[in-house]
């Protein structure tokens, strides 16, 4: 965002974005008294507060007028806010109401996809102004938004189609350039002209003629520049000639006494080279112009100056200023910078091959919010409509409350609660009620203490209502609900990608008998929402619902570290019912989670939900785990201390609190008892408990000493995950016929009864993948086969980020690392290197158990072996589980 920001701001109080923008006069007859001046600077006023609205989840605009009369708005207002959407439909996204001297606009968020009127696409921004021209015959002409973005989306992939191409290495940077042969090239050549000769040619696509201002010469030139230099940057180049008339196209100049020729040029080459380009490609250049000021002579005598410059087109897009467009941020209405409109307009789903393989889009940005993020989740898994069914499905005719087991805990603790919240769900007859302990943990935000629970609403004819229940009257309640509603609405939208009108309304009551609950009832909106702001009936219910799964379920990708750009995956049912419990009533939990259940995963969402509901700093929650590699990783997310167990053991970490264990089934006593140890710091708190959450897979022990874990009949209460999400069918199946041998042969220290969570578990259908199991290849094959198949992905789409190479133990990886880098150097692959920088654009080389807990879409197997073939079938699962698509074993 630019640092400039206009006047408006987002009015606090509100669950809702709501942009005060002060007195306005409204009505056709009371507009048209108006001078010009005020006239225009009020309308963009609102102007300003409709884009940035539309372009941030929408919200309402609120002004004053001067009367209470019922009025208009005017037509010069909706004539602008048409042109702001490009549609005669004013009410698909703006409704107006009028309560005393108080008028609103509510605005829809504007969304992509496809106008109704003439089926073209809807650009993925709204814009008062593109600042993108372009020549059409003699004229100059400003692209609408809708121009705009058909031109950058050509732009866009005409770079892509140039660098992807066989000769891209020729063709970067390369220019177009005019044609000699140019009727104007003769003139242009000239060094001076004759006062009042007529041009041998007239204006065209190439030619533009404009006679000098008659004063304020620079100030003129300041002006005409930037919309005729970027129009023929941005179309096929051409001729600028100033001080020639278009009619008569006869040279008339500028009197020498008015101007200063050398001032001139100066002016005109600032103001070109501070005209804003945007590249797609790698070029990265500059506007390619010739600029000459020539003498312009009467009767052989100097009598002034005329200016040519020729412009060559350009490889991207050239803009005559920042385009004019404006997005909410921080409570502030702050104008997009150029490279920030442009990277937002041409924004596209993520296009890489693995991606089409083994994900399915859940929401995607070509229909989308403006500031919403596509959405995947692996085949085979649930769609966010089968995940609404089985999470939020709307009964036919009655109320449901959900969860039920929380409704039943809540209801048995307060009395009163049930009898409370049934009068307020009296006027609704069918829908549904989300309850939680608190719906702001929920949304990524503090839990507020008081909060016995908050209950949505989401029932037929009525907008969603979010009603906060407090254990006693609490002037900062009112603040918790309006804050969690805010952000239900924001996230709904900007997040679920939820493309109707929609609303949260916040109501706060009160469950202490010395308190009067309905003293809180009122709605703390005092605006009245149009009535399709209500919800019409099941399908729109469920429409929004599936939005919510989206805002529940959804998490940043471990993919969007690799690709580069923000996607969200979304929860199991499992994995949601899991992280959706009361961390105040689950202190200590172990998790027994099957190879690639999304334990990693889940450890991450866990640490957030702490810092949220117990208001703690990132300092004072420690995740464990037993290798490097896995520490760095999740140390980098920035949600947590992240330490060995060798590390946790030696030290004192006075300041924790709560503590994560993952991958515990690969702990060791040797160096001390450090469960004991975890169990002691987060039970030292005088205010109670921390959490301790243990994950672990017998199925993954990969050695035959003492984890120092509790009993299987200690580990109290425990919890399964057992619905697989990473792996590709074959992977799978060869995951499952290995489990099937540990689970027949277990070695000794693997507790009976621990491995009959097989017997439960799900597995996807329909991922597609690659199992290769090559035998007997010398280390010469096995490494040209790596090298050449790599080289044969990245082709295709993949990245190096993609590949890991596992060998048996870390002292291998030094035997293997050189006669790897030499295949790879023949190939002219890329480097290798181990996996404690995971993050890197590089292949990783380490060993299976340094892996541990990590993942990439394509591994090769090199070796694994043990001391003990006893436990030679977890180490192959330890491996296995790691590939997410493709995996190669050469054992």
């Amino acid at each position: 965002m630019e640092a400039n920001q206009c006047s408006l701001v987002v009015e606090p109080s509100y669950p809702d974005l709501v942009i005060n923008v002060g007195e306005v006069t409204l009505g056709e007859e009371n507009r048209n008294k108006l001078q010009k001046v005020q006239r225009d600077q009020e309308k963009e006023r609102v102007l300003r507060a409709a884009c940035a609205l539309l372009n941030s989840g929408g919200g309402v605009i609120r002004m004053a007028k001067k009367d209470e009369h019922l009025v208009d708005m005017g037509l010069d207002l909706e004539t602008s806010l048409r042109e702001l959407i490009q549609s005669s439909d004013l009410q698909a996204f703006f409704e107006t109401k009028q309560q005393g001297r108080r008028f609103y606009i509510f605005v829809k968020s504007w969304s992509s996809g496809l106008l109704p009127e003439d089926g073209s696409v809807k650009p993925r921004l709204c814009s008062l102004r593109s600042s993108l021209h372009r020549r059409s015959g003699t004229s100059e002409l400003l692209m609408n938004s809708r121009e705009a973005f058909c031109f950058l989306k050509k732009k866009k992939n005409d770079a892509k189609i140039l660098e992807e191409g066989p000769f891209h290495k020729v063709h970067k940077g390369i220019h177009q350039e005019l044609p000699n042969s140019d009727p104007a090239d003769p003139i242009f050549q000239k060094d001076y002209l004759e006062y009042g000769e007529i041009l041998p040619f007239p204006e065209s696509q190439l030619v533009e003629f404009k006679r000098f201002s008659t004063k304020h010469i620079q100030e003129y030139v300041k002006k005409i520049i930037p919309e005729y230099v970027s129009a023929f940057a941005n179309t096929d180049g051409g001729y600028l000639f100033i001080g020639v008339d278009d009619k008569s196209k006869k040279v008339l100049g500028c009197a020498k006494e008015n101007v200063d020729p050398d001032s001139l040029r100066r002016q005109i080459v600032k103001t070109i080279h501070k005209l804003p380009c945007v590249h797609f490609c790698q070029a990265q250049c500059q506007i390619t112009f010739t600029l000459k000021i020539v003498d312009v002579l009467a009767r052989g005598e100097l009598y002034g100056y005329a200016c040519m410059i020729r412009v060559e087109p350009f490889c991207c897009a050239v803009f005559s200023e920042a385009p004019n467009s404006w997005i909410v941020e921080d409570k502030y209405v702050c104008s997009l910078t150029t490279e920030k409109w442009v990277g937002m307009m041409t924004d596209t789903d993520p296009d890489l091959l693995e991606l089409s393989e083994d994900f399915e889009c859940q929401l995607s940005l070509s229909s989308g919010p403006p500031l919403g993020r596509p959405v995947y989740s692996r085949k085979g898994l649930q769609h966010k409509k089968e995940l609404q069914q089985l999470l939020f499905s709307v009964p036919p005719g009655h109320l449901r409350y959900t969860p039920e087991s929380l409704w039943r805990d809540l209801t048995s603790e307060h009395e009163g609660l049930q009898e409370l919240i049934n009068k307020q769900m009296q006027p609704f007859s069918q829908g549904i009620v989300i309850l939680s302990r608190s719906w702001a943990v929920d949304l990524n935000l503090q839990e507020k203490p008081g909060v016995i629970c908050d209950a949505l609403l989401i029932a037929q004819n009525s907008t969603p209502i979010l009603y906060t229940v407090l254990r006693e009257l609490d002037a900062e309640g009112q603040d918790y609900c309006t804050l969690t509603a805010f952000a239900l609405k924001q996230n709904l939208v900007n997040v679920g990608g939820y493309t109707g009108k929609v609303c949260v309304r916040a109501k706060v009551l009160c469950l202490s008998p010395e308190s009067s609950a309905e003293a809180l009832e009122a709605a703390v909106s005092p605006m009245d929402y149009p009535a399709s702001y209500s919800l019409a009936g099941t399908q729109h219910m469920e429409a929004l619902l599936q939005s919510l799964v989206i805002v529940l379920l959804g998490f940043r990708s471990l993919l969007s570290d690799q690709l580069g750009c923000e996607v969200l995956n979304l929860l199991t049912a499992q994995q949601y019912e899991m992280f959706s419990r009361s961390l105040r009533k689950n202190k200590e939990l172990f998790i027994h989670g099957l190879p690639g259940s999304g334990k990693t995963i889940m450890a991450m969402k866990i640490m957030e939900k702490i810092r949220n509901v117990f208001h703690c700093e990132e300092k004072r929650i420690l995740y464990i785990c037993e290798n490097q590699p896995l520490r760095n990783f999740i140390s980098d997310k920035n949600i947590c201390q992240a330490e060995t167990r060798k590390t946790f053991i030696k030290g004192k970490f006075e300041h924790i609190q709560h503590i994560v264990i993952d991958e515990a089934q690969n702990f060791r006593s040797e160096d001390g008892d450090w469960y004991g140890k975890a169990k002691t710091i987060t039970r030292r708190a005088k205010d109670g408990p921390g959490i301790l959450w243990i994950f672990l897979d017998y199925f993954q022990t990969s050695h035959l000493d003492c984890s120092g874990l509790p009993l299987l009949s200690d580990q109290y209460p425990r919890e399964e995950l057992t619905r697989i999400v990473r792996n590709a069918d074959p992977i799978a199946k060869y995951l499952q016929k290995e489990m099937q041998v540990i689970r027949n042969n277990p070695s000794f220290n693997i507790p009976p009864g621990s491995l009959e969570v097989l017997l439960e578990a799900e597995w996807p259908q329909g991922v597609q993948g690659t199992l290769q199991i090559k035998k007997r290849l010398t280390v010469e094959q096995i490494v040209t086969f790596v090298a050449d198949t790599c080289r044969f992905f990245f082709e295709r789409g993949y990245s190096p980020k993609d590949v890991a190479v596992l060998v048996s133990t870390a002292k291998e990886v030094e035997r293997y690392k050189y006669e790897l880098l030499k295949a790879m150097r023949k190939k002219r692959v890329v480097q290798l290197r181990d996996a404690c920088d995971m993050l890197g654009d590089h292949i990783v080389l380490d060993s299976v158990r340094r892996f541990s807990g990590l993942e990439r879409n394509i591994v090769f197997g090199i070796h694994p072996r043990t001391t003990d073939p006893a436990i030679l079938p977890n180490i192959l699962i330890c491996l296995a589980s790691r590939a997410k698509q493709h995996l190669y074993i050469f054992p």
